[in-house]
């Protein structure tokens, strides 16, 4: 009989380690998705307190920022056209008007505007530097604009680029004080692929040759005159040196608007006598500026025709 008991226990036993087995385990899938769970609500209020500081997360700041390009352009909210060039220089803003008839022009604080309803695009003079670039990145978010495109010049740094070349930058090197604000400085300065492939085609058909590559982004003047300054730029291997498009291309991008650009080479300050003076200017802008703003128009004026979605991921 004492055998018999023993015989019949043995399955209980093993009944009661496999119902030990099942339970533990199931206690180690319910840990599993509450920490899943709670590291998910941890992002989640991550990404809120990210929107809390930018204009299309944060209705306050919206309502500021509607207002501060209004005062600093001239322009109503509703004047402005979904495709928006951004330029440096006032010239850029006579070309487009005389190009335009429709243009609506308007003078505000700090920037100047123009309108056309009939291209569907508008320009902005935003001032020079990476401070005022990051600046118009963000208040433009306020518009919720298509695509946007910087026009500006450049200083070559690669031997093989002469004034007037034109370069289609696929990364900015962020060596000015202000994208520390908007990214960590690890995430590099990329522009909206499609508004670079949009400008690319538009440079092809037009019969114009482009560089493609990353260039340099500072906040140094007189940088000319600072040999190691120019040895890093050497190791860098960047094309070209500017002050502004770094800061556009972060500041938009945590905006959520859509950038691209198109950089004229206006001098090649690594060479003799390549230092950028007013009569070096002057000549530049008499020949090389007309196609540069000609080429921006057409290309917003397309993106603007085709309807094509510009976004091309989500955040």
């Amino acid at each position: 009989m004492g055998a018999k008991k023993s015989a019949t226990k043995k399955p209980a036993a093993k009944r009661t380690r496999s119902q030990s087995a099942r339970s533990t385990s199931k206690s180690s899938r319910s840990n599993t998705i509450k920490i899943k769970r709670q590291v998910l609500k941890e992002i989640d209020d991550i990404k809120q307190r990210l929107r809390q500081r930018r204009i299309h997360g944060n209705e306050d700041k919206k309502k500021i920022a509607i207002d501060m390009l209004e005062r600093y352009t001239g322009h109503s909210i509703e004047d402005f056209q979904k495709q928006i060039i951004l330029t440096n220089f006032h010239y850029y803003v006579e070309r487009f008007n005389a190009i335009l008839p429709d243009a609506n022009y308007t003078q505000g604080s700090a920037f100047k505007a123009s309108s056309s309803k009939k291209a569907k695009v508008t320009i902005i003079e935003f001032g020079v530097g990476a401070a005022m670039a990051a600046l118009i990145g963000e208040l433009l978010a306020v518009v919720e604009p298509k695509a946007v495109l910087f026009l500006g010049l450049a200083g070559a740094v690669h031997p093989s680029l002469e004034v007037g070349d034109f370069v289609l930058p696929i990364a900015s090197i962020r060596a000015e004080g202000v994208t520390g604000h908007f990214l960590p400085t690890q995430v590099p300065a990329l522009p909206t692929f499609k508004i670079q492939k949009f400008v690319s085609q538009i440079l092809v058909e037009n019969g114009h040759d482009y560089r493609t590559g990353t260039i340099h982004s500072t906040d140094y003047r007189f940088w000319e005159f600072d040999d190691q300054f120019k040895l890093n730029l050497l190791e860098e291997r960047v094309l070209a040196v500017e002050m502004e498009t770094a800061a556009l291309f972060v500041s938009c991008f945590v905006s959520k608007v859509n950038i691209g650009a198109l950089l004229l080479i206006s001098d090649c300050p690594l060479k003799e006598g390549g230092i950028k003076t007013k009569k070096s200017a002057k000549a530049v802008f008499r020949k090389f500026t007309d196609v540069h703003i000609e080429l921006g128009i057409e290309a917003m004026a397309d993106i603007a025709e085709r309807g094509e979605t510009i976004r091309h991921y989500q955040w």
